[in-house]
């Protein structure tokens, strides 16, 4: 069996060193916020190169907390995609503000630039990027000169894109907020849920960090009607053992991908995952698109080969989230992309060997529908 994902492996190389950090949390008594969290937000500052790092208990507050620190109120705006998870749109009906969606790029499953610009309203206060995959979005140049054309934010949602680049900057360093998840399956993921917004506006991450304790600039004085959404102190320093190992974890991904590259590379009905220029993919998924998906991953389960979709229903679909102005057949790239992607194993610890089972088996697979009447 070739699992899609393993964690094992990570954590039992790294046990005894996420104990130690884990004792010295329960020794300190700082279990919410506190110096074991802002290490790890200090640490992730110079990692990612933006200003400000405030964490956070989960990825889908990030965006909250980032959505409300742009200013966005009720009746706003906020542009993004429907190929994406549902934390994007919540994210934005949680403000009590209106997703609008447009369609992706095709090539890069990104927004499409010149669709994000013709959905600009006067009521337009945000746009929300998604580097799927763990590429930045393509056309982050062309996004963040619209958008300050236009006065609005741009508010990059990484929860993918740990350490990816577009002409040396790293995700959530490039629009106004960055922000991040740390969901276990992340390529840097807690112990449990954590989240993180970067900025490198002093106002900015001061509004998030007030926003994230309850409101409060000090102790029982709430300024402003806040949330609980603080980080734990264990996942804190859980994430501090991580931050040192996550670009080896990332160049072994990039290896693996590459090699999938190398063997998929010409097989007819495959298309392998694009690279933009001036860009680091970190592969948090290797994703590929294929035609009869359903049936492939079929055979690919009864070959003992793990894979995953990301993601099979495009959110103007779903009945949580459908909108009248967004009808089936409306956002047709996105719809098709959701029946054609499939998520190949990839994780930093994967035997590079499996890589070569899970091209042939896919290769085979793809080969033999192409073939049949």
């Amino acid at each position: 069996m070739i699992p899609y994902a393993d964690l094992k492996p990570q954590h039992d190389a790294l046990r005894e060193e996420l104990r130690q950090a884990i004792d010295q949390v329960l020794d300190s008594r700082q279990f919410i916020l506190g110096k074991f969290v802002s290490e790890f937000e200090n640490g992730f500052v110079s990692y990612s190169g933006a200003r400000h790092a405030i964490a956070v208990n989960s990825g889908t507050s990030a965006l909250h907390l980032a959505l409300l620190a742009a200013g966005v109120e009720p009746g706003d705006e906020v542009i993004t995609v429907p190929f994406t998870f549902a934390a994007t749109v919540a994210a934005v009906h949680y403000c009590s503000a209106t997703p609008v969606l447009v369609d992706i790029n095709p090539r890069t499953f990104s927004l499409d630039v010149a669709q994000f610009e013709a959905a600009i309203t006067p009521r337009t206060k945000a746009v929300m990027p998604v580097h799927l995959y763990g590429q930045i979005a393509d056309g982050m140049e062309e996004i963040c000169a619209i958008a300050k054309r236009h006065g609005i934010a741009v508010i990059e949602d990484a929860a993918q894109a740990h350490g990816a680049e577009f002409q040396g900057r790293r995700a959530g360093a490039i629009g106004d907020l960055g922000c991040f998840s740390f969901y276990p399956t992340k390529n840097m993921g807690a112990c449990g849920e954590g989240g993180l917004v970067t900025t490198n506006d002093d106002a900015l991450a001061e509004r998030v960090r007030l926003l994230r304790d309850w409101g409060q600039d000090r102790k029982y004085h709430h300024a402003v009607r806040g949330f609980n959404y603080r980080m734990e102190g264990i996942q804190g320093a859980v994430l501090s053992v991580k931050l040192k190992y996550v670009e080896q974890w990332t160049e072994a991904r990039r290896a693996l991908a590459a090699r999938y590259d190398a063997l998929l590379d010409g097989v007819p009905g495959v298309t392998r995952p694009a690279v933009l220029p001036d860009s680091r993919h970190v592969y948090h998924t290797y994703t590929v698109r294929v035609a009869e998906r359903d049936r492939v991953q079929q055979e690919l389960t009864a070959a003992g080969i793990g894979t995953a979709i990301h993601y099979p229903i495009p959110l103007h679909l779903q009945p949580a989230y459908a909108d009248p102005r967004w009808p089936q057949g409306s956002l047709p790239q996105s719809e098709a992309a959701a029946n054609q992607v499939l998520s190949l194993p990839i994780y930093a610890e994967m035997d590079p060997a499996n890589v070569e089972v899970v091209s042939r088996a896919l290769a085979d697979s793809v080969r033999e529908f192409a073939d049949r009447p």
